[in-house]
């Protein structure tokens, strides 16, 4: 990353006081991954076009994905960017935030510094501010999910409005996945992105659909199916592995093929004895041995490898890296084909209620946006049954606790007072950059929405054309996803500032070889001895 410019220099500094080296050697590198982030942010964020070194380019306003692609080599930027990856992988969301409220922080810390605050002060404030924070925002949840509520409304604005009708299967999803008991198991849900077609021809089905194919003439078991999983190639051995027969007259081709035939049929065989009635292969299929699966009723399904390992963790049955012995099958309504476009699948009823998403679209960097955004909806979902509070989005929630902050720091003297501030004033980096995006009037739009909660306004946030009513847009967060967000900006803030100086230990020279001694005696052959003879 390259180093950004230097923060501002705060009022009331003289100007040898102003240029003076920083004060904390990190707050550069973060404020660039800051800064490549800050575009994105928002649902009117720009985006990113991605080009990795291996694999095709992508467009994407996502944090996640670009974080990833990033090549960092300040240790503090990369301390940043895992923070913020966890915060993704654990909720799905706020990664861009841990970023921009990190750095703003930091920016904050390093005003307070250069006027004098000493740093235990300044950590201490900090901490008592995180505290604060924690306290206020329960606060303002001012709804929540019912547990039999409808939860489009509450995942509307988090799966966002791209493609059209997304976060209406989303929800559908989350309703039929939840138990009444409340439990949620997002691992129910597969997502399968299918090349073509329109985004608004994505629907949910039963099952878990996977790419396939049925490879004999019984394509399907309606009855009710007992299913095996391998990883293994179906067939005879010594027609696949490096090894080959070599066969030298037509009596001995003939005696191979009978060979091959009666191996197909006792591995069939034992294969149907142990209760398999579905068979599902991610290696190559023989046609002598699916000619054989035939004559015993056995249904002969083959998938791609990531697609076998997925069903094999959802059935709960080990994937077998060959044909015997074969251990458990798991029981299955129903398998059968499906042809979704120009692409064919087999779909898996399974007794425990499980759904496909099948997302279509006519590029493949749209499919990852919908998945990435439909993953994110699951995510949301997930957090709001264990805490189904939230809070108004749109960057109403950060100027009401930024206000409430603000009034507790000038109340507060020190050294707990500046630590409120600088908390107050960098949550208003995350509205600002939402209006920055939107193309508004920066100051006056953030000037609006001061006056607007200081008259008791906590549902107003910043949309397209201004401020926005948050209750009649429907744009809300979960409690436990800010909550979770603000706790790690405020964590890997501390962190840096509690940083000194940072030591990269780097590769020593190799140490030369130990000199001979056989190489001494020959350096000192014909050379003067040193004595009384000499002299």
């Amino acid at each position: 990353m390259g180093s950004a410019p230097p923060s501002p220099s705060p009022q009331g500094l003289g100007a040898g006081q102003a240029a003076r080296a920083p004060q904390l050697s990190s707050l550069a590198a973060v404020q660039s991954l800051a800064s490549v982030l800050r575009p994105c942010y928002g649902p009117l964020g720009r985006q990113k076009l991605l080009v990795p070194a291996r694999g095709a380019s992508e467009c994407t306003g996502s944090a996640a994905p670009i974080l990833q692609a990033l090549r960092l080599e300040h240790p503090a930027a990369r301390l940043v960017r895992d923070v913020a990856q966890r915060q993704a992988e654990q909720s799905g969301d706020g990664a861009a935030c841990v970023v921009l409220l990190g750095a703003a922080l930091l920016r904050e810390s390093e005003q307070l510094l250069a006027e004098g605050l000493a740093r235990p002060h300044l950590l201490r404030g900090l901490e008592r501010a995180a505290t604060e924070c924690g306290a206020l925002l329960p606060e303002l949840a001012v709804r929540a999910l019912g547990p039999l509520e409808d939860p489009r409304w509450a995942l509307a604005a988090t799966v966002g409005p791209h493609p059209p009708g997304l976060a209406t299967l989303v929800a559908a999803a989350c309703g039929e996945l939840r138990e009444p008991e409340g439990d949620f198991h997002p691992e129910r849900l597969t997502l399968c992105g299918v090349l073509g077609g329109r985004p608004e021809e994505s629907r949910l089905l039963p099952g878990l659909v996977l790419a396939g194919r049925p490879c004999g003439k019984r394509e399907a078991a309606l009855n009710g199916a007992r299913v095996a999983v391998f990883s293994c190639f179906f067939g005879p051995p010594g027609t696949h592995g490096q090894s080959r027969a070599r066969l030298d007259n037509a009596a001995e081709l003939d005696a191979y093929a009978t060979a091959a035939e009666r191996w197909a049929e006792r591995q069939v065989g034992q294969l149907v004895a142990a209760g398999v009635t579905a068979a599902v292969f991610s290696g190559d299929v023989d046609e002598r041995a699916v000619a054989q699966a035939d004559r015993r009723g056995l249904l002969v399904v083959q998938v791609r490898a990531p697609d076998a390992a997925l069903l094999s963790r959802t059935l709960g049955v080990p994937l077998l890296p060959s044909l015997l012995p074969v251990t458990r099958p798991a029981p299955c309504r129903r398998v059968y084909p499906q042809e979704l476009g120009d692409s064919s699948f087999v779909v898996f009823e399974l007794d425990a209620p499980t759904l496909t998403l099948l997302l279509r679209g006519p590029t493949d960097a749209g499919l990852r946006a919908s998945e990435r955004a439909a993953r994110q909806g699951l995510a949301a979902f997930a957090q709001l049954c264990g805490d189904p509070r939230l809070l108004p989005g749109a960057g109403a929630s950060e100027m009401a606790l930024s206000a409430r902050l603000g009034e507790r720091g000038a109340r507060a003297g020190p050294p707990d007072g500046p630590g409120l501030l600088a908390w107050a004033r960098a949550l208003r980096e995350l509205p600002e950059a939402l209006a920055e995006n939107a193309g508004l009037e920066v100051p006056g739009v953030l000037a609006q929405l001061r006056g607007a909660v200081q008259a008791g306004h906590l549902l107003l946030g910043v949309g397209a054309d201004g401020l926005i009513d948050v209750a009649l847009e429907e744009v809300w967060e979960p409690l436990a996803t800010k909550a979770q967000a603000f706790r790690a900006a405020a964590a890997v803030a501390q962190q840096l500032v509690a940083v000194d100086d940072i030591v990269v230990a780097r590769q020593l020279p190799a140490t030369p070889p130990p000199r001979s001694a056989s190489l001494d005696r020959h350096k000192g052959k014909g050379r003067p001895r040193k004595g009384p003879r000499g002299r």
